[in-house]
């Protein structure tokens, strides 16, 4: 028996479907069309995997990820951050093979390796995480934390070739991470790839990561904003490239092999004013913090 899948479906709520529809918006042409939802506000989705995390396994996560419904593909989505996050890095030894069909906090020996197995699924259920919430709250809990002390080329593959909207928007998203970690290079040189994305979305997760930058080091956004020389914007680590950027076969999904969308990943020339360039929302989102007369200089025509 799942228990998350059955404690989810025990909370269902009809009154709130429509409006989740709409928000999500899966109306004909847009771009959450089709999903379902059980009407479920997020602190339940939270509340519910508070109570069941640590009695999941993979195969349940299989069962959750895969649902119809967008609010148990949340679910398994924050339990997976939940197993991941309670795990510890250090452990050497491999899982045991009755692992993945138990709850995966009971297995003593996983602690190094269950890490890398949850970044691995993640990964590979990427088609699954097809909506901004589900983005938003797995990518840089998982993804980011995973990637704090290792090569990053994952992310620019998925943002420069992610097969979705959804996988570039994960490559921005899991910045964050860095970013309150004070290492900001990764978010300037992901938001350069993204700089001229045909979409709405991407526009509002690459400002919205530029604001948290921003936040961090003001000098810093305002150079790169600018095109001029400027701080650094945090230390990287050298962490930005390499040769660790795989986490394993499944890992190697995260876009690689897809084709590029049309109508971004131009090339920034050394100097140029970005901030001229930009799309308005995303520029709006990364001035936010700005003082106003500074945000009125900067979106004057």
């Amino acid at each position: 028996m799942n228990l998350l899948y059955s404690a989810m479906l025990a909370k269902a709520d009809p009154s709130q479907v429509e409006g989740l529809a709409r928000f999500f918006k899966t109306g004909p042409g847009q771009y959450g069309y089709g999903d379902k939802f059980l009407g479920i506000k997020v602190p339940v989705t939270r509340a519910v995997v508070k109570d069941c995390w640590r009695s999941v396994g993979f195969p349940e996560l299989e069962e959750c990820i895969s649902s119809e419904y967008h609010e148990v593909r949340l679910a398994a989505l924050l339990t997976l951050v939940e197993i991941f996050r309670h795990a510890g890095k250090k452990s050497p030894a491999p899982v045991p093979s009755s692992c993945p069909a138990t709850a995966l906090s009971s297995c003593p020996a996983t602690t190094g390796h269950l890490q890398q197995q949850c970044v691995e699924f993640y990964l590979a259920h990427t088609d699954f995480i097809n909506n901004w919430d589900l983005v938003d709250l797995s990518c840089y809990p998982l993804l980011g934390q995973w990637l704090l002390d290792k090569d990053r080329t994952l992310l620019y593959n998925l943002a420069r070739s992610g097969r979705t909207i959804w996988e570039q928007r994960i490559g921005m998203v899991s910045t964050m991470t860095f970013v309150r970690h004070g290492q900001l290079q990764d978010t300037f040189a992901l938001a350069d790839i993204l700089l001229h994305h045909p979409h709405d979305l991407i526009h509002k997760a690459v400002g919205w990561l530029l604001r948290e930058a921003g936040k961090r080091d003001k000098a810093a956004l305002e150079a790169w904003l600018r095109g001029t020389p400027g701080p650094a914007g945090g230390d990287d680590g050298g962490r930005t490239s390499g040769a660790n950027g795989n986490v394993g076969a499944t890992g190697a999904t995260g876009g690689e092999g897809g084709s590029v969308m049309p109508g971004h990943d131009r090339t920034v020339l050394p100097g140029s004013n970005r901030a001229s360039q930009m799309p308005r929302t995303m520029l709006r989102y990364a001035i936010e913090k700005f003082p106003e007369a500074e945000r009125k200089a900067y979106l004057a025509p």
